[in-house]
């Protein structure tokens, strides 16, 4: 059987595996990508944060993302029963990004996957890895398949998992565990907007507040399309009967701040599904390999958290591992694990939070506080590392407190008014 080598070979042709690739392209290693599928291909995950365009930036990607045209992105709009709670990234407590965008994902990760292709590094499309075998010395040979039946060995320095959903060495070396967040279902489709208000939109994602547990997405695109989806429990689906379009078109009437937006809208394609998608694993790194993005952990779309994790990981694990090449000894769990879960555990707290109706209260509180409200729009613009933050540092309990702060001010106050 053939064998090809290079330095670091790359599973996943994603943004988790394509900043890496470019990262360490850069530094003069080879550097080849092998991908299960053909691109472009549909993947939720339409909305980025503000912290992704340091990774983009780093990973020379801003030149071709911008010359796309997407949909900037500004901000995040919350709406539950009418009532409005807007962060503006422009407003954040960290230092960073203001901006970024709302992107159809087969279109982006197409344009990363191209550019990564124009830089020198090849892709291979249609290729499933079908085992690694990793040997004393750090080394790996992994045996890959196209779709014709060719096979053939790969022989690397190192391996950098972006494999996504796919989980590749995950599920090869039995490292996948369930992560501690309930299971849900999402429903949703790409609309032809054509209600939709230029006033109000298009720069920033809207989630509405459906009812305690359930919420929907609506992400406007620059080209007309909008993507409106549906997350909660398996139950309030199962409240819907027939088609999976009818259940959609029945949702869509149900929630009084969209119905007339989007009644007899013109879907783009059929409602697809996706559900229990929250995975983990015992340890992002091992001998000779590390894994980014959702191959780690993928939480819940609320926050947009998937795209900022895969980028994020991907271009600290490009850096560790042009070290690790060049000679380093690398603490992987201080330098890589430890401050992955900084970020993924910060998320998690606000996802949990979300669903808890904790962030209700905070939300669409009257009278918010600037400086308070500022550093929760830091979370939500990604800067999940920025432990100057007290809605980072202290993510656990913070926003359990002033959600406790603000019930209580508004009890005083109800009670004053009888």
């Amino acid at each position: 059987m053939q064998t090809e080598k290079t330095d670091v070979l790359v599973i996943g042709a994603g943004p988790s595996g394509t900043v890496a690739a470019s990262i360490v392209h850069q530094e003069g290693y080879k550097v080849r990508i092998v991908e299960k599928l053909k691109f472009p291909r549909f993947v939720i995950g339409e909305s980025l944060l503000p912290r992704c365009m340091e990774a983009l930036e780093e990973a020379k990607f801003l030149d071709a993302v911008k010359a796309r045209g997407f949909q900037e992105k500004n901000g995040a709009k919350f709406v539950k029963n009418g009532k409005v709670c807007d962060y503006q990234f422009a407003d954040q407590f960290t230092q960073g990004w203001k901006w970024t965008w709302q992107v159809p994902r087969a279109d982006f990760d197409n344009t990363l996957a191209t550019e990564v292709e124009k830089m020198g590094v090849p892709v291979e499309y249609e290729t499933t890895v079908t085992g690694i075998v990793f040997n004393d010395d750090g080394r790996s040979v992994t045996t890959v398949e196209d779709n014709n039946g060719n096979k053939k060995h790969i022989e690397a320095r190192f391996i950098i998992d972006g494999s996504g959903y796919g989980r590749v060495i995950p599920k090869l070396f039995n490292m996948e565990r369930p992560s501690n967040l309930p299971p849900r279902k999402a429903l949703f489709a790409h609309t032809i907007d054509k209600k939709r208000s230029m006033a109000d939109e298009p720069n920033r994602i809207t989630i509405v507040v459906h009812k305690k547990g359930v919420w929907i997405w609506i992400i406007p695109f620059s080209n007309g399309i909008t993507s409106v989806g549906f997350v909660g429990d398996r139950e309030f689906f199962d409240g819907f009967e027939g088609t999976d379009e009818e259940k959609y078109r029945a949702m869509l009437a149900g929630e009084k701040d969209i119905a007339e937006r989007f009644k007899d809208v013109e879907l783009v394609f059929q409602p697809r599904t996706l559900e229990s998608w929250s995975a983990t694993t015992d340890k992002f790194y091992g001998d000779g390999f590390v894994l980014t993005g959702n191959v780690t952990e993928f939480l819940d779309p609320v926050f947009s958290s998937g795209v900022t994790l895969a980028t994020v990981s991907s271009q600290l694990a490009g850096k560790l591992v042009v070290r690790k090449l060049k000679g380093e000894t690398i603490d992987w769990n201080a330098s890589y694990m430890d401050i992955m879960l900084q970020g993924v555990n910060t998320f998690r707290s606000y996802v949990m939070a979300w669903y808890e109706g904790t962030l209700d209260t905070i939300f669409f509180a009257d009278d918010q506080d600037p400086l308070i409200k500022s550093q929760i729009c830091s979370v939500l613009a990604g800067y999940v590392w920025d432990t100057t933050n007290p809605y980072v540092k202290d993510h656990t309990t913070a926003l359990h407190k002033l959600a406790r702060i603000i019930k209580m001010r508004d009890d005083l106050r109800a009670g004053g008014m009888k």
